[in-house]
């Protein structure tokens, strides 16, 4: 019998990706003052340091019950999480991982999001070895699509009507990221 899944730390360059704490609570608390993180995540809305604690043990519950890894992006320079990063592995079946962030407004134009998307892209196609990792992104964010094709992500379609989000069906674009497509080791 297994306690689920191990929550790591990643190496995201400028930045760290390791599991959330309590010490994470003003990340939790800005990004639920945010218009849109609340509706794509579980950020509590209204914010309470209750509800914060409550969001930090559900992020630990995910990898314990199997679901994925939920990881605070943190800026090294500064010791503060600006975001979130998942890997939801409900899809291992059929050789499949989905991922997700979002960056809290004081943490944007960084880089932390591209950074954090490489870093866990790497640990699911070659520590994991899951042939495949995608990402839905709302066609109007085109700063999150360009964070996708930095990090290596090809665009696949338009989903149309594909889910729902904060009580409107939204179309989502595809991109995913293989491990056949990542470059092999240098031949001797």
């Amino acid at each position: 019998m297994t306690d689920g899944l191990v929550i790591p730390e990643l190496d995201a360059g400028p930045f760290l990706l390791r599991p959330f704490g309590a010490g994470d609570l003003p990340l939790i608390e800005e990004a639920a003052a945010d218009p849109y993180i609340p509706v794509i995540s579980s950020v509590p809305v209204p914010y309470s340091e209750a509800d914060g604690l409550a969001f930090v043990q559900r992020q630990h519950d995910r990898a314990r019950e199997g679901v994925g890894y939920s990881l605070a992006i943190v800026d090294r320079a500064e010791d503060r999480a600006v975001g979130q990063i998942g890997l939801w592995v409900t899809e291992l079946a059929e050789g499949r991982a989905a991922t997700g962030y979002w960056i809290a407004p004081s943490g944007r134009g960084r880089g932390a999001a591209g950074h954090a998307l490489a870093a866990v892209a790497c640990f699911a196609l070659t520590d994991l070895a899951i042939p495949r990792v995608h990402l839905h992104i709302e066609p109007w964010n085109t700063a999150s699509v360009r964070t996708a094709e930095r990090a290596g992500f090809r665009r696949e379609g338009l989903l149309r009507s594909w889910m729902e989000l904060g009580g409107i069906r939204r179309d989502m674009l595809l991109f995913a990221r293989l491990a056949a497509d990542e470059p092999g080791p240098a031949a001797p």
